[in-house]
């Protein structure tokens, strides 16, 4: 089958190549494929929801294998067993009805969950729940071979596996997880499609928190907003805590108008309450008040019609960066650096600092500040403003790993970032992943040029 552009691009505007499509609906197809693939020596690339940014679906030739006919979706107490093609939003909504909760949040909830476990996605409820890794509990894994692994938490790795140094960070997300003893199926989650295909998982279920706390604050500020991050960390169930620039702000006041003329930072927080009176509301009103913040014109949800207001308004900004981008015609450059809490600041004021010297009024930062991880977003508008905000991001890299942290905690590195991988790890290191790839995939057919390039 010719294959429609809609597979061959994602969200950041990245763009491949492939001469056939396949799309399987059960993995007795997915085999014959890859069995097609072995003997015509043809890479493959697995292609998810196109909600990606670094251009991991996008074929550097070879086929394309579309996971969307995986579509068994069951739920019971405290799991779910989910196609790899099933979207996180029909996860959160099945979780939902049935009074229970799927934690994991990533941005864009359009999202394949075979995408979310293939670059260990996060989101903005990490900051209580982790990643997606900790809500993984089985597997179902195709490798190229045509061999099908059935996992589940606790197995170990059958072979022995290096030690590769981690970052000091809460979510990381760059190159293969790798440590001596560790789970079977956490070499395939975060591992971006190159190890093997993902064809159903178990996932983890919550029970639904009850109550809610969800608020915008605003500050006139960076400082004060900074204060009360660390100010705030330590809140009890506190399950998001994400940061809104100055610039960021001014892109939302388009779609959003009653944004205080003042605010220059803004906090989005959510607390799990145990009633809805609950003593945790007065605590607010003391919170806000010791931080500085414009306590007045700051939005606290009290409705669920609230709450789905402010999800649309965190939404909005990556959609409003995403437009900006392609009106002025240059692919999208962000980042999804993060380091240690205790570098949080230094971080930002290195991003502030930097940006401000080269592109002034040309991005905007926002994100999951309590997992100190926030994003950069460059928006150039010229060929010059593009070659120095990529400059600019590699430089910025460089600092995060030399503050301890990860040049990827939640997006992986696909195509557009593997150069990061050696800013974060040795030469020794990378040939380690190497192994691991070449024990699983020794011809380099599967999900080639993501993460390494075939040598």
């Amino acid at each position: 089958m010719a294959v429609p552009e809609t597979y061959l691009e994602d969200a950041s505007g990245y763009k491949g190549e492939a001469s056939e499509l396949f799309a399987p609906a059960s993995e007795a197809e997915l085999l014959e494929v890859l069995a097609k693939a072995r003997a015509a020596r043809m890479p493959v690339t697995v292609s998810g929801a196109g909600t990606g940014i670094v251009g991991g679906r996008c074929a550097h030739g070879g086929w394309v294998i579309s996971m969307e006919k995986f579509r068994r979706l069951e739920v019971s107490p405290g799991r779910a067993i989910v196609g790899a093609g099933v979207l996180l939003r029909e996860i959160q909504s099945a979780a939902a009805q049935s009074g229970q909760l799927y934690a994991p949040d990533p941005t864009e909830n359009s999202s394949a969950i075979g995408g979310n476990i293939a670059a260990n996605a996060s989101g903005s409820r990490s900051f209580r729940y982790g990643d997606t890794r900790r809500h993984v509990r089985a597997l179902r894994v195709v490798l190229m071979d045509g061999t099908v692994l059935e996992l589940r938490r606790g197995e170990a790795v059958p072979f022995d596996v290096p030690a590769i140094a981690m970052p000091s960070t809460t979510k990381h997300s760059a190159g293969y997880w790798l440590k001596p003893g560790m789970d079977y199926l956490d070499l395939f989650i975060g591992s971006e499609g190159t190890l093997g295909i993902v064809t159903e998982a178990e996932l983890q279920l919550l029970p639904a928190p009850k109550h809610l706390l969800t608020g915008v604050i605003f500050f006139t500020g960076d400082d004060a907003a900074l204060a009360a991050v660390e100010a705030w960390r330590g809140i009890p169930r506190l399950q998001m805590l994400e940061y809104i620039d100055a610039p960021s702000l001014d892109l939302l006041r388009g779609r959003f108008d009653d944004i205080p003329r003042e605010a220059r930072a803004a906090l989005l927080i959510e607390q799990e309450l145990d009633r809805e009176d609950s003593d945790d509301i007065d605590a607010w009103a003391d919170r806000l008040i010791e931080t500085g913040s414009l306590d007045e014109a700051s939005w606290f949800a009290a409705t669920a019609a609230d709450r789905e207001r402010f999800r649309k308004f965190r939404h909005a900004l990556p959609e409003l960066v995403n437009d900006t981008v392609r009106k002025n015609g240059y692919l999208k450059q962000n980042s999804d650096y993060a380091v240690p809490v205790e570098q949080n600041s230094e971080m930002l004021r290195i991003y502030r600092e930097r940006l401000e010297t080269e592109l002034p009024g040309r991005y905007v930062i926002f994100g999951h500040i309590g997992d100190a991880h926030v994003h950069i977003n460059i928006l150039p508008s010229s060929q010059e403003e593009f070659d120095r905000g990529k400059a600019l991001m590699v430089e910025l890299a460089g600092e995060a790993v030399r503050l301890g942290g990860t040049v990827g905690a939640e997006h992986g590195l696909g195509k557009r970032k593997r150069h990061l991988l050696e800013l974060q790890y040795t030469a020794d290191e990378l040939e380690s992943m190497r192994m691991v790839k070449r024990r699983f995939d020794p011809e380099w057919l599967l999900g080639r040029d993501t993460l390494f390039v075939a040598i």
